[in-house]
């Protein structure tokens, strides 16, 4: 072994067991602080000024709201740069804040703050929903329908990447849940593509693109948890983000089209000995008779006002153990898988729920809402100025917060920033009518977490299909092929913010 390798092993050592040191130090540390505080909780009056050794309680009770923002949001901020999970961190912090401005008894705003959420009827859709996606995609049913799409679109210029994003549409409809769409996509259609010659970036791109329309078409989870936070209607929220997403998906399939039919080398048909006949395709279609009923049983049953969120999960639940029944895998290893998913993923974003709601609630009971109103508003930028200010700010929180994370640390915020301006149409354009602002905003938030998905360096949907990329496809090109469809998003953005009726004519339509 080189001497080179030996020091560079020996400093690696070092700096081991000096971290090690120090979280020992750091813990014995916070472990005498809590002693002493818990002291001073029990034997000494809070309102007096006697103590034991030291108080930390209140310390922080004269600090004005601008110098408390950078304390609490850089503190957050060095905490995930760290790397810890941001659903304890958000609620670590919240609590210590607390603590630290006002007093022990300043601390029951922290069950005040958690038990509404508690009692919240329609988060009970997220588990629900979470459990369909589980079943469903242990029912084997993405590959299935990949493979009828794949066989009604291979004879196209570039049809297999417009097969897959067909198929990451409907499977948006099903689940409402992303990371999966992304790898088990990756995994069925990508060979398939790389197999036919196709472009790299054509071919991940679309994976990527479709993948995270789960985000924006019903029944997407993060549409429910926007509207608790934001007091919507789930139901008109579901139903502002049809048409985006449907656009979303055909923008993708005409952009893979047109660049196949310029190049087609791109994208090259499928060959014409293993392509299918008309009465071949038609039985085919047999495979997605089930899913399609469904997805427009629960959706169907949701739109018409006919069943609650928490009521139509349930229904699609019931009806994805039908269908995985149907194709003979339900077991009770299967129902034990698919619930321990549901388990793990409903308790992350309740966990996160809680702590943000806590470390949000808190800053906002504290005159943080005002403070960054008037500062955004006092830029002096028009309003659809402060609404692009909200929208970047929303795509790089993305690129280093989770979906939840962000929804519950930045909506709570900014909602009240655009419900305090006026959207008086661009360029002639219809303006937003004043009751549909929030609901036209959450579709724009929608739209922005699916760019953020697929924005480099971070992007969630970027790591997803690198790890089921062969070796040979780089980073680099993952990145690059994100960077057209992200320009097609913003482009979908830009149509929702330039025509609101994109979003609100359905609800509208619908709902009166």
């Amino acid at each position: 072994m080189s001497s080179g390798t030996m020091n560079t092993q020996n400093t690696g050592n070092i700096t081991g067991k000096l971290g090690t040191w120090l979280m020992i130090i750091a813990t014995a540390v916070l472990a005498f602080i809590m002693l002493v505080e818990i002291i001073n909780i029990l034997f000494y009056d809070p309102f007096s000024d006697e103590h034991f050794l030291f108080k930390f309680a209140g310390s922080l009770a004269g600090v004005k709201i601008s110098t408390l923002t950078y304390l609490m949001f850089g503190s957050l901020l060095v905490a995930l740069m760290m790397g810890l999970p941001l659903a304890f961190v958000t609620g670590g912090l919240g609590v210590a804040f607390v603590y630290l401005v006002g007093d022990s008894l300043m601390l029951n705003i922290i069950p005040s703050r958690i038990f509404p959420m508690m009692t919240n009827s329609d988060l009970a859709a997220i588990p629900l929903f979470i459990f369909m996606a589980s079943m469903l995609e242990r029912a084997g049913l993405i590959e299935e329908m990949f493979n009828v799409v794949y066989k009604w679109m291979g004879g196209l210029g570039g049809g297999l990447a417009i097969a897959t994003i067909i198929a990451s549409t409907i499977l948006a409809a099903m689940v409402g849940v992303i990371g999966a769409a992304v790898v088990t996509m990756g995994i069925i259609a990508l060979p398939a593509m790389l197999k036919r010659g196709y472009d790299h970036k054509i071919a991940l791109g679309s994976i990527m693109a479709g993948g995270t329309l789960g985000i924006l078409i019903p029944p997407s989870i993060l549409a429910i948890l926007y509207a608790v936070v934001a007091q919507q209607s789930v139901g008109e929220l579901y139903l502002g983000s049809v048409i985006p997403g449907i656009l979303l998906s055909s923008l993708y399939v005409f952009y893979v089209g047109f660049r196949s039919w310029l190049n087609p080398k791109l994208g090259p048909p499928v060959p014409e000995e293993e392509r299918i006949g008309f009465k071949d395709k038609m039985l085919l279609l047999k495979d997605l008779i089930a899913p399609l009923i469904l997805v427009f049983l629960v959706l169907g049953l949701l739109f018409g006002g006919v069943a609650t969120p928490v009521e139509a999960a349930g229904i699609g639940s019931f009806g994805a153990i039908l269908v995985a029944m149907k194709h003979k895998v339900f077991s009770i290893a299967t129902l034990r898988d698919a619930s321990v998913t549901t388990a793990k993923a409903s308790a992350m974003v309740l966990w996160i729920m809680f702590g943000a709601s806590v470390f949000v609630g808190f800053y906002i009971l504290q005159g943080g809402q005002d403070f960054i109103t008037e500062s955004i508003l006092g830029i002096g930028l028009s309003p659809y100025g402060v609404l692009l200010l909200l929208m970047v700010l929303l795509v790089i929180l993305g690129m280093f917060l989770d979906w939840v994370g962000i929804l519950l640390l930045a909506v709570p915020i900014f909602i009240p920033i655009v419900e305090a301006l006026q959207f008086p149409g661009l360029w002639g354009f219809p303006p937003v009518p004043g009751e549909d602002v929030v609901l036209w905003f959450g579709v724009l938030y929608l739209v922005n977490m699916q760019m953020s998905f697929l924005s480099p360096p971070f992007g969630y949907a970027l790591f997803y299909i690198r790890g089921v990329c062969p070796p040979e496809i780089s980073m680099g090109t993952i990145f690059k092929s994100s960077l057209v469809f992200l320009s097609i998003q913003a482009f979908g953005l830009f149509i929702c913010v330039l025509i609101p009726g994109v979003v609100t004519w359905l609800p509208n339509l619908v709902y009166g």
